[in-house]
């Protein structure tokens, strides 16, 4: 399924033009200026499954944060905007095939991150709830009450909660149930399973982030099942010899001048996978 059929970047001459007409010489940066235009990366073709791979600073990541702002794409970790994307933006041109669905949105590592971060938080705060239920328990069951007024009908109730249950009863009833906690690698693949439903459009940063080779090797049949069956479009920057073996995937590799489409077998760290584990075949025999 395709949501999203192609997007244009700014090419080189484009943002000479707008640097010169700014006449700005107090910012040290201009990006998202100048990042993608190095390699000359000017136009994306998308297919249900498209990947952005390149080394670190080769711009797979700018380049799915631009196309996740041009389109307005949902995402929950807050995304630091520098001075100069509105007007890099105003040079972007991005062709879908209809609306957009409601639920497409992009996944970054600090989504994922934040995620986790926020169950272990939630935890930690029930567990002080939990503490301090313990002591209130002893403190109102044994309390010497009397009800004076309506205004004590309440504190009344607590009272007899407490002198016909056990402790652990009291603080079950007062107390919702911890969030399981995974290791990162469950966690994280539980929120990419969550957040990607059917038929939308996906942008995942580096996915394969807090994720084993195992887990990694799963959520690349998770994506290419989704494209396949559930009307999902993905783009997705990554290193993962995993993803990047998704079949059909059609891959930029922005390592190259000018950026270039590639089967997998001949990416730079895929061919440096290869070349190691065949020095070591023997090993493994």
């Amino acid at each position: 399924m395709l949501y999203l059929d192609f997007f244009t970047f700014p090419d080189g001459d484009e943002e000479f033009d707008f640097l010169l007409g700014i006449k700005r010489k107090c910012y040290d940066t201009y990006y998202p200026f100048k990042i993608l235009s190095r390699h000359r990366l000017e136009r994306i073709d998308f297919e249900p499954v498209t990947i952005l791979y390149g080394s670190n600073g080769s711009g797979k990541s700018t380049a799915l944060n631009v196309i996740a702002e041009k389109l307005g794409l949902a995402r929950d970790a807050v995304f630091n905007k520098s001075n100069f994307l509105p007007d890099y933006l105003k040079l972007c041109r991005a062709e879908t095939v209809g609306e957009l669905p409601e639920n497409s949105r992009i996944i970054t590592s600090d989504d994922v991150f934040d995620y986790m971060l926020n169950i272990r938080t939630l935890n930690e705060g029930i567990d002080r709830r939990r503490e301090e239920l313990f002591t209130e328990y002893l403190e109102t069951k044994y309390a010497d009450f009397r009800m004076n007024s309506m205004a004590d009908y309440e504190q009344l109730k607590r009272v007899n909660l407490a002198r016909r249950s056990t402790q652990s009863r009291f603080v079950r009833k007062e107390l919702m149930d911890n969030v399981r906690e995974y290791s990162n690698g469950e966690s994280a693949f539980r929120y990419f399973a969550e957040k990607i439903g059917e038929n939308g459009l996906f942008l995942l940063d580096e996915p394969e982030n807090s994720l084993s080779p195992a887990r990694q090797r799963e959520l690349a049949k998770f994506i290419a099942d989704s494209a396949r069956f559930f009307g999902c479009q993905f783009v997705i920057s990554t290193h993962s010899p995993f993803v990047l073996a998704i079949d059909h995937a059609k891959i930029y590799d922005l390592d190259e001048d000018p950026v270039d489409i590639k089967p997998w077998t001949e990416l730079s760290n895929v061919r440096a996978y290869y070349e190691f584990f065949m020095e070591h075949r023997e090993k493994f025999q």
